[in-house]
């Protein structure tokens, strides 16, 4: 049988099916103009429903819909109560046109579950279903560490650390587009930095599990025309991954639960996955880059283990 996924993110409209032959991906990176640091809301919308219907033939024509049993859709950011964000209406419209046609039954979750359960299938860190763990959310506009456990449909989080100003995706988007760079700004950035042989050493201010990356962007702007912007870069990722061991030590020992899982988008920069593997001592597990970012196939995966077991 095949389960369908549906996500419209702030800047990714992307479907999935799932079976037991695999799972299909299929997704668009939403118009940024160059200079521009995102999307307004009412632009993300509009680019989510002229996406979805061409999106949703190519994922017809590579599935047969008489197989589809359930469809999933993340319907808000995450599953805490008044978490709300326009685009993601796009998505759940489109989803319940999809449902009531094919007469199957649509199960709304959240952005950030999908996010978690694409992390646990892309690293084959299926234990952590059953178990408390720590995951850490990193995203153009999430930096959360969450305190973790899987609970049908989808997973029950506390937040016990991450930013208490920007984002790890707002800061490497800031600092990218001041440097001239397309918006998003993560995979350009890394490709200057890993061609750096040295590295800029910036700031990195933590509270117990809480991090602050205003001061590192104040920093680093500032030495941009200066400084080399590879050098830059390379010290960005750096003091960014400084500040998550420093925060993840903290939550480990004060929780004692050492299964960590990372994802979102910041979680496929090779920098940063390369320092916390060799500093934190932790099970640590990452999404892999493909699932580091935005998509549809968590939602479509936890679709399946949730129709599978009625």
């Amino acid at each position: 049988m095949i389960y369908l996924g549906f996500d419209t993110s702030n800047y990714t409209t992307s479907l999935a099916a799932c079976s037991e032959k695999g799972m299909i991906n299929i997704r668009k990176l939403l118009f940024v103009k160059k200079g521009e640091r995102g999307l307004r809301q009412s632009d993300a919308v509009f680019g989510h429903l002229k996406a979805l219907p061409d999106l949703y033939s190519e994922l017809s024509r590579k599935i047969d819909l008489n197989k589809v049993l359930a469809a999933g859709v993340s319907t808000r950011p995450r599953n805490q109560e008044g978490s709300y964000m326009p685009v993601f209406l796009a998505g759940e419209g489109y989803a319940r046109v999809v449902s009531d046609t094919l007469k199957i039954p649509l199960l709304r979750l959240s952005h950030q579950d999908g996010h978690i359960m694409a992390g646990i299938g892309s690293c084959n860190a299926h234990k952590l279903l059953d178990k408390q763990f720590i995951c850490v959310h990193l995203s153009g506009g999430t930096c959360e560490i969450l305190l973790s456990q899987y609970k049908a449909p989808g997973f029950l989080c506390s937040i016990i650390g991450g930013t208490r100003d920007i984002s790890a995706g707002q800061l490497i988007d800031r600092v990218g587009v001041s440097m001239g760079l397309a918006f998003p700004c993560g995979h350009e950035l890394e490709k200057i930095a890993l061609f750096a042989g040295k590295y800029e050493i910036l700031p990195s201010n933590t509270d117990g599990a809480y991090i602050n990356f205003s001061g590192i962007e104040t920093k680093t702007i500032s030495l941009i025309g200066k400084k080399d912007n590879g050098e830059l870069a390379k010290g960005l990722f750096l003091a960014i991954a400084k500040s998550l061991r420093k925060a993840l030590e903290a939550a480990v020992l004060k929780y004692g639960v050492s299964d960590i899982l990372i994802v979102g988008g910041v979680a496929s920069n090779s920098i940063i996955k390369e320092y916390l593997n060799n500093t934190l001592k932790a099970n640590i597990f990452f999404s892999s880059p493909e699932m580091s970012t935005d998509n549809a196939c968590g939602i479509a995966k936890l679709c399946q283990l949730y129709y599978s077991d009625k």
